[in-house]
């Protein structure tokens, strides 16, 4: 992980205080990212370029929240890796105000080019692209791929959720160059967000 801005090996949950839902502890360093996949390479240079560094921080937050027994049994950690670095893809500061699309359909798209150009097969850049683009949806009918509905409440540890935003606090930045953008169609979006039992006092 060598010059790859990313949280220090933590443990994620406590042995001495366990979560109820059963989970044991995992340091990042178990967990592996697919540095020698060559489309996963070319992203991740591509994102170092075009993303803060806060933005790429959560990005791989995001990789290794989801590297969990239960789950990656089911994941293919390439696709999860492309989908993960590039899901705020739209945030980049060329990328913000270069349209007037909401930043999760503006990314969603243009990384399923990138992703094509980067060698990605279209099942891959496809399942990626439509994870981006869906993954502000808030609501619970319909259907959704299986990235989009993964989800990490209840598997971080409070500890470690304290240092990740202590570390890298969240931007809200979109609303403001962009006031009809995806996000404002979600009632009350800004507030929910911001009263995550979870995430509450950051």
């Amino acid at each position: 992980m060598a010059g790859l801005p990313c949280l220090p090996t933590l443990v994620l949950f406590s042995r001495t205080n366990p979560l109820s839902n059963g989970v044991v502890a995992i340091e990042l360093d178990e967990i592996e990212f697919p540095y020698n996949d060559s489309v996963v390479a070319k992203t991740l240079e591509y994102a170092r370029t075009v993303l803060y560094p806060e933005t790429l921080n959560h990005s791989m937050r995001v990789y290794y929240y989801q590297q969990f027994p239960a789950q990656a049994a089911s994941l293919n950690p390439a696709t999860w890796a492309l989908t993960c670095l590039l899901h705020d893809l739209g945030t980049g500061e060329e990328n913000l105000t270069a349209t007037r699309m909401s930043f999760d359909i503006y990314g969603g798209i243009k990384a399923l080019y990138v992703l094509e150009d980067f060698g990605a097969t279209t099942d891959q850049a496809e399942a990626a692209a439509e994870a981006i683009i869906r993954h502000e949806d808030m609501g619970v009918d319909g259907a959704i791929t299986y990235f989009g509905q993964l989800g990490f409440k209840k598997l971080v540890h409070d500890t470690t959720r304290r240092l990740i935003n202590e570390a890298h606090p969240r931007l809200q930045m979109e609303e403001l160059v962009k006031p009809w953008c995806h996000s404002t169609h979600l009632v009350d979006f800004d507030r929910l967000i911001e009263a995550n039992t979870l995430m509450k006092q950051w």
